[in-house]
């Protein structure tokens, strides 16, 4: 009786997920003429400097992530339940609004007449040139996908056992030993959930390379769409690119679950 009950989740699932991925697998295989072939993963060669910059950038927003959001949560989980949770709906209240909205506000900030620009002006400083660059892009990625880096490690450290911390000061561990040996790594499941949340998006992003970057900073999301909607349309190429990126991730993400599961071992021990 109980696997009848998952039988229409696994249909979901067969058809909204494993189909479309053995549909993008079969065209990654699939040359124009319809044949089998590998060709389409040679012919990424020669986008091998976008997979490097959106590899870089994702990761460079992933870093300021989670500099900012550990602090962050860290601190919220030390203040009391009601100003914890106003804390945390703080942070989520910008996720209530469009993903669209949130970015086109960023343009109107940054662009060279923009709200930053006119203050800096009004105080007699020099404008910043920063829309259309790398640094606009990795600002929107931190902008948009910061709360995905708290809220897990927030949960992690809200639930964590108060007393182990200060089990560790009566047994002669001051603040920061207290810190680095019991609650930074047991809060290293919620730090790999929110590194996962942050750099898988931020690597396959198209929107916000193309609003804040201005088509200057090509990214693989944006490598995609053009294969399958720019004028160089290559469907077979763009799922090629699009099966490699979901190894990559699955690759990714594999490597952080068993380095977290490693790191909980040793602590436990």
């Amino acid at each position: 009786m109980s696997r009848r009950v998952a039988y229409p989740y696994v249909g979901w699932m067969a058809v909204f997920v494993a189909a479309p991925l053995l549909l993008v697998a079969a065209f990654a295989l699939t040359g124009a003429d319809g044949g089998f072939t590998f060709s389409n993963f040679a012919d990424m060669l020669k986008y091998a400097p976008v997979f490097g910059r959106s590899i870089w950038l994702a990761f460079l927003a992933t870093l300021i992530c989670l500099v900012i959001g550990f602090p962050a949560a860290y601190a919220i989980s030390k203040e009391k339940p009601a100003v914890a949770a106003a804390a945390v709906a703080m942070f989520m209240l910008p996720m209530w609004m469009n993903f669209l909205l949130r970015t086109y506000a960023w343009m109107s900030i940054l662009e060279h007449n923009g709200l930053l620009n006119q203050l800096l002006n009004s105080l007699g400083l020099p404008s910043l040139n920063i829309i259309n660059t790398n640094g606009a892009v990795v600002l929107g990625m931190v902008y948009n996908y910061l709360p995905f880096m708290i809220l897990p490690i927030h949960t992690v450290l809200h639930k964590m056992d108060k007393s182990l911390a200060e089990a560790a000061g009566d047994l002669g561990a001051n603040p920061a030993k207290a810190f680095l040996r019991v609650i930074l790594p047991l809060s290293l499941p919620g730090v790999l959930s929110g590194v996962t949340m942050v750099f898988v998006p931020s690597v396959s992003t198209f929107v916000i390379s193309k609003l804040l970057g201005g088509g200057k900073t090509m990214m693989l999301g944006d490598l995609i769409e053009m294969q399958f909607r720019g004028n160089a349309y290559n469907p077979y190429l763009g799922s090629a690119i699009s099966l490699v990126m979901m190894v990559m991730v699955l690759v990714s993400m594999t490597l952080m679950n068993r380095f977290g599961d490693g790191e909980e071992s040793a602590v436990m021990m």
